[in-house]
């Protein structure tokens, strides 16, 4: 699962991803020259998987992870280009969900290229960008639809299903809705499934805030998380070159510092949650001596998919799944007192896995 980093040109992407990363890439000044895509696998914070591994004391380790893409922003490409920016299209159009960074933060050595700090005027102009690349991509796609519709060989009945739900699209985007106020069925969204639209993907915003702000919130705070509230995204202000500086020291140096600021946990750790679960994701876990592992599922999988994700032979002669929820297992204190406690549950194969379920798959091939 791929989270793209976009945002108005020096609101702090690169020193986000870092702070992410504990990495070192380079960022550029409003104008400069990198055009490079950084890429990182991150670890998702878990307090229950650190608890398992602290029980176990495992050979192997595996936490969940999701992948982070930082390109250049949209408007920095447009500004250069005059026009939307393909590169950075071609990047985020990959992805799943978007993190939209604007800045809130006060730099004379990094100006901010309109001359004004104003976040909530730079997130709606990144998503009226992508707003607009999408409509682009829409009318394309029309058009070549309304072509087929005219043709002898087109399957008639399925080109008319997609021109009526791209055009409820058009409509929405002109309107400047994104795809994601469409309320499309999942009929709808199978019927446009080989078109990646932009808006249709989860968006967090992201306040980066001066160091001075982490304490005493600011009213450009106050009116973006207003702004995500009316559109629906979740908010998380954090200040990225803080959490970059945090996330280079040694864990011990980094408690201390943490809590020298008053900071119960690094800004980045809530972020990189609220992705997750925004991706639509939950963690099961299996464990043991070998190995104690975090696995990514999708909300509403079932008992059968899940086994199926650990091997699919698991999936293929799945008899029952052994479930034990977490809060369950640490009241108990272990696997045995959990089963003596009457905590653990034998479920099929329908049964819905729940965030944080312990797992073990009784199966036969």
């Amino acid at each position: 699962m791929q989270v793209g980093i976009v945002g108005p040109p020096a609101s702090g992407k690169t020193t986000l991803f870092n702070a992410l990363t504990r990495g070192s890439a380079a960022t550029s000044a409003y104008g400069g020259g990198r055009r490079e895509v950084n890429v990182g696998v991150i670890e998702v914070p878990d307090e229950r998987f650190a608890f398992l591994v602290e029980h176990y004391h495992p050979r192997k380790v595996s936490p969940a992870t999701i992948e982070f893409v930082d390109g250049m922003g949209g408007q920095e490409a447009r500004e250069r280009k005059g026009d939307l920016g393909a590169d950075f299209y071609a990047t985020v159009r990959k992805t799943e969900a978007l993190a939209l960074v604007v800045r809130a933060f006060e730099d004379p050595t990094v100006p901010h290229p309109k001359g004004r700090l104003d976040p909530v005027a730079d997130a709606h102009g990144v998503v009226s960008e992508l707003i607009l690349a999408d409509l682009q991509a829409a009318e394309r796609r029309l058009e070549r639809l309304e072509k087929l519709a005219r043709g002898a060989k087109a399957d008639r009945a399925q080109t008319l299903r997609q021109i009526e739900v791209f055009q409820r699209i058009r409509e929405a985007l002109e309107n400047e809705r994104t795809v994601r106020e469409v309320g499309l069925s999942e009929e709808d969204r199978e019927a446009i499934r080989d078109v990646e639209l932009l808006t249709e993907k989860e968006i967090v915003l992201v306040l980066n805030v001066g160091e001075e702000q982490l304490q005493t919130p600011s009213p450009a705070a106050a009116a973006l998380e207003a702004y995500a509230s009316e559109h629906g995204y979740p908010c998380i202000s954090l200040c990225a070159k803080v959490e970059a500086e945090i996330a280079q020291l040694p864990p011990e140096e980094e408690a201390e510092f943490l809590a020298a600021m008053g900071i119960a946990e690094p800004g980045r750790n809530r972020f990189i949650r609220v992705c997750y679960d925004r991706l639509g994701l939950i963690s099961f876990f299996t464990v043991g001596e070998d190995e104690v592992k975090a696995w990514t599922i999708r909300k509403g999988s079932t008992a059968v998919q899940a086994a199926g994700k650990i091997h699919t032979d698991l999936a293929r002669g799945f008899i029952r799944a052994e479930v034990i929820p977490f809060d369950r297992f640490r009241e108990a204190g272990s696997w045995n007192a959990s089963k003596e406690k009457g905590y653990l549950r034998l479920e099929g194969k329908e049964y819905i896995v729940q965030d944080g379920d312990i797992f073990h798959v009784r199966f036969q091939v």
